[in-house]
């Protein structure tokens, strides 16, 4: 099957792909898989590339070059253009670390394999990703690498190979096959890299390469494919969503679904095809190379500027600034080179689009290298940037896996001659309270010991690290040794029951515990823990972790202030906080309600006022990321800890 024209079907068809993505992107639910967007994408892209290469290899005129200039001409104008624009709101917008990560990416996808280092980061569908300027780059790096090596595979096939079709069919066979055995086992690796994904664009080669029928199709058989493709495109886009399992089985759905469309609409006028041909459509095809490019660095900044997520209206506004921008460049851009009014002869372009990706290469490479130049940051971007940085010691007296001793623990407090009987004990969410430790300490003239490591709770189980159960045994023996009066425990509770925000339940205390065996387990751990210390004669006070931030709310102050924007209101609704911590609360409470020598302290009162949990107060951060608190944060928490210093044994 040979369609060389101009085919309006497959414009529109455009459209149907990255309108998806879009309102996905931009947080419509009810385009909840539009990310398949980008495999109707795929498709498209195998089926019209096969069909120039295998025009041109069967009359004798392919030239490697020819096709690379043809590519370039297509794919590096507009990318140039977004990703310089990229970096320039980044020096703008991000933070000295976030624009360190944008450079990095810049020289990745400079070279087409940002695909590769995504892989090796935060998934497609994690919160991190919001902050990726360019992640969606990832699939232009994809398609880039095909390109290089699917042209020497048709040459070599259909130079050399009889049944050539059927060898090309049994490489889309075998990418299917590696994406099926890898999507559980690797599931980055399998939505990120050319191997598992190539079956997707292969699925359009064949398309392309399908011998000429001799008896013409049927009409209700084509308009039947047709309105079964875009059923199938569809039912993807509505149905599918971040949980489901992909690429996997479940791309065949949209993939199948867009190989029927473009086959059906060659075989005669389908409802179908008339429909994706109408203008608007065919319109929004036309740009929608360079809509995808702009609409996701849009996004991100616009996110990075608002105080609580981009809302609907706005969310409309901020899509039709990514229409315009992409009309802009589509107009003065992409249009001048496709049509060879600007670097007409090959030449020109290949050296042109060189120049551009080394000069991009570079450039991300001086920004990665300069740790994102942190000095362009001034004023109160500058605190705020400097809040993420722990300076009171926190890292000196906190144990990571680097550490190859137990035996790291502080002494905190101006005087140290007087005998320590308070100890705080837990993960790095303890090492976070040294400067309200400190504070406490050298107010009250006495010592007190810290005892952290990172994802550590300090409670007493078998389903810890055995480094953690090391180390928890380690600190109890010190507390005995010491004759400690008073211990806090202090940590990331939450984080060992019901795992992270983002779905991560690597650090749950056993991964396969449902919601209630998680909460279960729990419950005992820290229950035995306490019960040691109590028959120890040390009176326990259970510290309730500071409440969660949401991922990238913390970087929005940086971003807010580059904008002369206020933060005020930014952080997390008291109620989700509550609804995160409702079952450890009711333990915490429970324990200290049985026993007189067990004790409660919550920081919630004091770093939510109002209905929010503020990221910001009187104009500092409270927080050094999502969940650890600044400096100034601790300082801020001093007072809940002096019953502690104190000997206090009110409940």
């Amino acid at each position: 099957m040979h369609t060389f024209g101009n085919r309006r079907d497959i414009d529109g068809l455009r459209a149907l792909a990255v309108i998806p993505v879009v309102l996905f992107h931009f947080g419509f639910s009810t385009f909840s898989g539009g990310f398949v967007g980008v495999d109707v994408f795929f498709v498209i892209s195998g089926f019209l590339i096969t069909s120039i290469l295998f025009r041109e290899i069967g009359a004798q005129r392919f030239s490697f070059v020819d096709f690379w200039a043809r590519r370039a001409r297509r794919i590096l104008p507009a990318l140039s253009l977004v990703l310089l624009a990229t970096l320039v709101l980044g020096w703008l917008l991000l933070t000295a670390k976030d624009f360190s990560e944008l450079g990095r990416t810049v020289r990745y996808q400079s070279l087409f394999i940002s695909n590769i280092l995504f892989m090796r980061e935060d998934g497609y569908f994690e919160p991190a990703s919001d902050l990726k300027p360019l992640l969606h780059t990832w699939s232009l790096a994809v398609e880039e690498q095909y390109y290089i090596f699917f042209p020497l595979l048709m040459v070599l096939l259909m130079r050399h190979v009889r049944h050539w079709r059927w060898m090309l069919f049994a490489v889309l066979l075998v990418s299917f096959g590696l994406n099926i055995a890898y999507i559980d086992r690797k599931p980055d690796v399998t939505f990120f890299s050319l191997p598992t994904r190539a079956w997707e664009l292969l699925c359009g080669a064949m398309l392309a390469v399908l011998p000429t029928s001799r008896h013409a199709v049927r009409p209700w058989l084509y308009q039947l494919a047709g309105v079964a493709g875009l059923a199938a495109v569809l039912v993807a886009v509505f149905t599918f969503d971040r949980t489901t399992t992909f690429p996997g089985w479940a791309a065949l759905l949209p993939v199948l679904g867009a190989t029927a469309l473009i086959w059906s609409g060659a075989q005669g006028s389908t409802w179908v095809a008339q429909l994706l041909g109408t203008r608007a459509l065919v319109w929004i095809g036309l740009i929608s190379y360079s809509l995808y490019l702009w609409h996701w660095p849009v996004y991100v900044y616009a996110n990075a500027v608002s105080i609580d997520g981009i809302e609907h209206l706005e969310a409309v506004g901020w899509i039709l600034l990514a229409l315009s921008l992409a009309w802009l460049s589509w107009r003065f851009v992409e249009l001048p080179f496709r049509e060879k009014r600007l670097l007409p002869g090959r030449k020109p372009v290949l050296v042109g689009g060189l120049l551009a990706m080394v000069a991009l290469a570079v450039t991300g490479s001086v920004v990665r290298s300069a740790d994102g130049f942190p000095q362009r940051l001034t004023g109160k971007a500058l605190e705020y940037a400097q809040a993420r940085e722990w300076k009171a010691g926190q890292m000196k007296c906190m144990l990571v896996t680097s550490d190859k001793n137990l035996d790291k623990a502080c002494l905190v407090g101006a005087t140290k001659e007087a005998p320590a009987t308070q100890l705080f004990w837990g993960d790095s969410h303890a090492a976070a309270l040294l400067p309200a430790i400190e504070s406490n300490a050298t107010r009250e003239g006495r010592p007190v010991w810290l005892y952290s490591m990172s994802a550590c709770p300090p409670i007493l189980s078998d389903d810890v690290r055995q480094r953690c159960k090391d180390f928890n045994e380690r600190t109890m023996e010190q507390v005995r040794h010491l004759q400690i009066k008073d211990v806090v425990l202090a940590s990331n509770w939450s984080l060992y029951v019901y795992g992270r925000e983002d779905g991560d339940r690597k650090v749950l205390l056993n991964p396969r515990d449902n919601t209630a065996e998680a909460e279960a387990r729990m419950a005992a751990a820290l229950k035995a823990r306490v019960a040691m210390l109590r028959a120890a004669g040390v009176q326990v006070w259970l510290f309730k972790e500071v409440p969660l931030q949401r991922k990238g709310a913390v970087n929005r102050l940086t971003s807010l202030a580059r904008v002369g924007r206020s933060a005020e209101g930014l952080g997390r609704p008291l109620q989700e906080h509550l609804t995160r911590q409702h079952f450890l609360s009711a333990l915490f409470e429970s324990m200290s309600a049985a026993d007189p020598g067990v004790h409660v302290i919550d920081p919630t009162p004091l770093m939510c006022a109002g209905q929010i949990c503020s990221i910001e107060v009187n104009g500092y951060s409270q927080y050094k990321d999502e969940d650890h608190l600044s400096d100034l944060g601790s300082t801020r928490l001093s007072p809940l800890f002096a019953p502690v210093l104190l000997g206090t044994t009110e409940n």
